[in-house]
Formats: structure tokens, C-alpha cells, sequence
């Protein structure tokens, strides 16, 4: 079969396992297939096994295949397929051969990754000292798109009505890890960056369009650090800082998340600020 074939029966399989979206309602996993479509070396199958993985969170732990092929939008003939796949290897399991669940043997995906970062491997003395310094949950994060990805995290006290570790994902967008994050991109990326963002309203502080959020960012950038004072949960205020490589590019950023009753907004900028610019700063020798 010729590339130009190989293409055409690529994007006919993509098109058939991905179900029609309504109009209003957001697009489901299997959209982030579609740039691909045509591709004759994408792998397809080892796509769509990955959408069903990135399917479950804290939330959604168990699910059926009726619920994974909404949730990814691939059919469930697919779904079905994947999840036989997944679990033969070990990734997900079912008791009752209706409900599935990723098992533990999915964190060695992570954790390659994570051991090949200098920076998540060798972050935890930084954060345990400043963590005992400020009596706060500490955390280190990397931009994924429009989310945050928790790389390394040290915790004192539950703040947030969820639970948060390395791996965890939030909104970059109204969290002050995600903010310093997008500051610190160039131009033309943010620009792209902000055209897909969607203002989900966490809280009645949450920001609401992208000119404001311009405003913040900018601010972000121009201070070098970041506040957000209750937009993604009420009661949450964090404070963010930027971790740069000796080469200059933001890499990643740090964090120190308190209950807003606790710890005042102006404390913040005079009593963290200082340990936290003086923690991100070492962290970045971890980098070199």
C-alpha cells in the first residue's frame, strides 16, 4: 500500500472510531487524533490506547466502556479492544469484566519520565526546607498544554477539596504555577495558547476573558512572580515564582499554596516571596 493510500485509510479508521460531538458540547479526546489524520507513521491503535488511559482521573476511577468511548469518543468496539490490550499488559484491570481500572503498573510510565528529570528527581531537600520554613505545601510544576502538570510536590496540610500529587493536573489558566508558566512564553505560542483556553468560572474571583488575563499575565511576567487569591477555589491562595535553566528559558515554576484566612495577601509578598525567589534560584542549579 502506497503512503498517499496508507494516509487515506488512516484518516477513514480515525473518522470511523470518533463519534459525532454535538454542537455545544466540548470536544471529547479523540479530537487531539485529528491533526494526525493523513500521518502514514502515526500509530493509530497506540493513540487511541492512550486516550483511554488519560480517560480516568480522581474522579472518574471505574468506568465502563460505555463511559470510556464518551469520555474519548472512540467507538466502544475500540475502547474494548484497548482496554483488552491494557489489561493483558497489565495497565488496567476489572473485577467483573464491566467496570475498569488502571492498576498500579501505570505509574512506570510516569516514573521514566520523572527519573530522567534532574529537576523532579532532585527537587524534594529544596522543597522539604522551604516546606518547614513556611509551615505550606510546596509544589513544583510544568506546563502541558493549557494544564499544569505536578512534578514533584511536598505537603503539609490539605488545602484544596481535592487531593494533589505528582501528576495531578489544574487549569493553567486561574492557578499562579500555570500564570508564571504562560508569562514566560514567547509571543506567538501564548497568542496560540490563549485562543483555546476556556473560562470555566471556579469561583466568582476567577478571571473571565482573555484581555484580562493578558493583564495578569503581564504583571507576572514584569514582577516575576505571581498571585491568585481565590480564583480556582475558595479559601486557596498561592504564590508562584519562575525556575529558569542556566540557558535562561522558564522551565518550570514553584509554588506555596495556603488556606486565604491563615495567611494574608501582603504576607505573601513580604514573608514568601523572598524564600521562594531564593528556593527557585537553587533549584535551578539543578539544571545545569
Amino acid at each position: 500500500m502506497g503512503a498517499a493510500s496508507a494516509g487515506t485509510a488512516m484518516k477513514k479508521s480515525a473518522q470511523a472510531s470518533a463519534k459525532p460531538t454535538p454542537s455545544g458540547v466540548p470536544p471529547t479526546l479523540v479530537a487531539q487524533l485529528s491533526p494526525f489524520a493523513g500521518d502514514p507513521n502515526f500509530m493509530t491503535s497506540l493513540a487511541r490506547g492512550l486516550l483511554v488511559v488519560q480517560a480516568f482521573s480522581h474522579r472518574k476511577r471505574q468506568m465502563t466502556i460505555s463511559q470510556l468511548s464518551k469520555r474519548t469518543g472512540l467507538s466502544r468496539a475500540s475502547v474494548r479492544r484497548c482496554l483488552y490490550t491494557l489489561s493483558k499488559l497489565g495497565f488496567a484491570g476489572s473485577d467483573d469484566g464491566r467496570s475498569f481500572y488502571l492498576r498500579p503498573r501505570i505509574l512506570a510510565l510516569g516514573h521514566s519520565y520523572l527519573s530522567s528529570m534532574p529537576l523532579a528527581s532532585s527537587a524534594r531537600p529544596v522543597l522539604e526546607h522551604l516546606s518547614r520554613m513556611l509551615h505550606e505545601s510546596c509544589s513544583i510544576a510544568m506546563l502541558d498544554g493549557l494544564e499544569i502538570i505536578y512534578v514533584a510536590r511536598e505537603s503539609v496540610t490539605r488545602i484544596m477539596s481535592i487531593d494533589l500529587g505528582v501528576g495531578s493536573r489544574l487549569p493553567a489558566f486561574c492557578t499562579s504555577m500555570g500564570r508564571v508558566l504562560l508569562a514566560n512564553l514567547p509571543g506567538e505560542e501564548l497568542e496560540g495558547v490563549l485562543r483555546r483556553v476556556e473560562f470555566t468560572q471556579y469561583t466568582e474571583r476567577t478571571v473571565k476573558s482573555v484581555e484580562k488575563l493578558r493583564q495578569v499575565l503581564h504583571v507576572a511576567k514584569r514582577d516575576g512572580y505571581s498571585i491568585v487569591d481565590q480564583e480556582l477555589e475558595m479559601g486557596l491562595r498561592s504564590i508562584a515564582v519562575p525556575i529558569q535553566s542556566p540557558s535562561g528559558p522558564v522551565v518550570a515554576s514553584l509554588n506555596v499554596g495556603t488556606q486565604a484566612h491563615r495567611v494574608h495577601f501582603q504576607d505573601m509578598q513580604t514573608r514568601f516571596l523572598p524564600h521562594l525567589r531564593a528556593a527557585a534560584q537553587e533549584l535551578s542549579l539543578l539544571l545545569r
